[in-house]
């Protein structure tokens, strides 16, 4: 009985000291969604509960009411950035979520404050719009309103943003790293930087000779069907007709693979401006 009212004890714990960094978020009709200050004058929300044109008011857990105005989205992610006043509230305590483990106890807190107990059950939710480790699935309960909640570990340490805009099947929550580097650019640069490469590609399928002539185990890749005028694209060479077969080393078979490594721009910290590899009938280069 000692050790199970011990763990019980921890856990409660863990959602008062995260608690202490959650509010209520404002920004879409009837139900308020929940945000986390993770730095003086920021708070992070699932972008899906933040409407286009509308005010956003924070509730704080003092009862205390916040404007807000959007600072930068992330749609591929699902967070928003919010800026705010009361620079000198608490901000929640961020871990390294590189020590997440599959079967992890985690806790999800929302706006109240209200907790969901459970674990985490996947380290690398890929697929669709997500890019690969940014994204992790936790089997426990994102009650209405959860979204953009805090996912803590035992010690109340934030590790990941709850949401269910993230995957149509998973209870997941994007990572304290990537949400991390999404507030830096919005310290740094104002806003959240997207990546934009400027073309229309669609999936092609590849001679039996050109794979064999260039190691390929691939099947098919996309062909560039139109690029823009002045776009990342342009300046980097690309024409219609181009077939890219990879991009920073990931495999291309279809246009989705291309949005989930995007070329041109630096959407991820101080990442390089991702280039494709490009094979055509008479060229080949990367």
């Amino acid at each position: 009985m000692t050790t199970v009212m011990d763990l019980s004890n921890a856990l409660a714990g863990a959602v008062e000291r995260a608690a202490g960094a959650v509010l209520a978020v404002h920004g879409r009709p009837r139900l308020p969604s929940t945000g986390v200050r993770w730095r003086a004058g920021l708070v992070v929300t699932a972008n899906h509960t933040v409407e286009a044109d509308r005010e956003v008011t924070l509730t704080g857990p003092d009862g205390r009411t916040l404007s807000a105005q959007v600072a930068g989205r992330d749609p591929r992610l699902d967070i928003a950035v919010l800026r705010t006043d009361a620079e000198s509230a608490p901000a929640a305590d961020v871990a390294d979520d590189g020590e997440l483990r599959i079967g992890h106890l985690v806790l999800a807190v929302g706006a109240g404050p209200r907790a969901s107990a459970g674990i985490v059950s996947a380290l690398d939710v890929g697929g669709g719009r997500q890019a690969s480790g940014e994204i992790v699935a936790v089997d426990l309960t994102l009650y209405p309103g959860f979204s953009g909640g805090a996912l803590v570990d035992v010690r109340g340490r934030v590790v990941g943003i709850t949401t269910s805009g993230a995957s149509r099947h998973l209870q997941c929550a994007v990572r304290a790293s990537a949400v991390s580097r999404l507030v830096d650019h919005v310290v740094q640069g104002g806003r959240i930087p997207r990546a934009y490469l400027g073309v229309g590609t669609q999936a092609v399928v590849l001679p039996d000779a050109l794979r064999e002539r260039l190691h390929l185990a691939q099947r098919t890749a996309v062909i560039a069907v139109n690029v823009k005028p002045d776009s990342p694209a342009a300046s980097a060479g690309l024409i219609i007709g181009d077939i890219i077969v990879s991009v920073a080393g990931h495999a291309t078979a279809e246009p989705e693979d291309r949005r989930r490594h995007p070329v041109g721009g630096r959407p991820r910290g101080d990442e390089r401006p991702r280039r494709p590899r490009l094979v055509g009938s008479r060229r080949a280069r990367r």
